[in-house]
């Protein structure tokens, strides 16, 4: 089975927005209802907000794993970058997270694959990709957050050289499917 990575294209929005949504275990879906007209479908704000350009969270950060012409996957990257200007998260969910970055870094945001496309190989292929990014940008490495409950992606992640560096508890709410705590994970570049 021949399976294409390809950067994304703005038409790909709506799947990148339905692997966020796996993949967040509910994350997105909370940002996104932060934003959403009433009664608007949250997957319809998320694909609109991966439409974009010139933001981090874009299409444009994407890179899609696509069979016979079907998005089976993706993966989301942006570089992080310290910004001392940055207000201060106060949302009682997301502070949290808000110190649970590292600068210099790529950060994975979303790595996601159909269910009967997992255990081939191809997390691995989009981390290759990660890596060879870092390295074009000069940057000092991958992060990443997962969280407890996801057993199988923090193995997959161990396996590939990352380790935990921070943990923080997740602030429960309606829309998360996990509770308990979420890790920073890092692998950092060998020079």
């Amino acid at each position: 089975m021949t399976v294409l990575f390809r950067p994304a294209q703005r038409g790909d929005a709506r799947e990148i927005a339905r692997f966020f949504q796996i993949t967040s275990e509910g994350g997105a879906d909370y940002i996104w209802s932060l934003i959403a007209q009433p009664g608007e479908d949250l997957l319809e704000v998320g694909a609109a907000r991966y439409a974009r350009e010139g933001v981090n969270f874009s299409y444009e950060n994407c890179l899609i794993a696509e069979h016979q012409g079907r998005v089976i996957g993706m993966m989301h990257s942006y570089v992080m970058r310290h910004d001392p200007h940055a207000e201060p998260v106060t949302d009682p969910v997301l502070a949290p997270y808000a110190d649970m970055e590292i600068p210099d870094t790529l950060y994975i945001s979303s790595l996601a694959l159909d269910e009967g496309w997992r255990n081939q190989g191809l997390g691995a292929t989009f981390l290759q990709a990660a890596q060879a990014r870092c390295d074009a940008l000069g940057l000092d490495g991958l992060s990443l957050i997962d969280y407890a409950a996801n057993t199988g992606a923090r193995r997959f992640y161990e396996r590939h050289g990352f380790h935990i560096v921070k943990t923080c508890q997740i602030t429960p709410h309606p829309l998360f499917r996990v509770t308990g705590q979420a890790y920073l994970m890092s692998r950092p570049v060998t020079r």
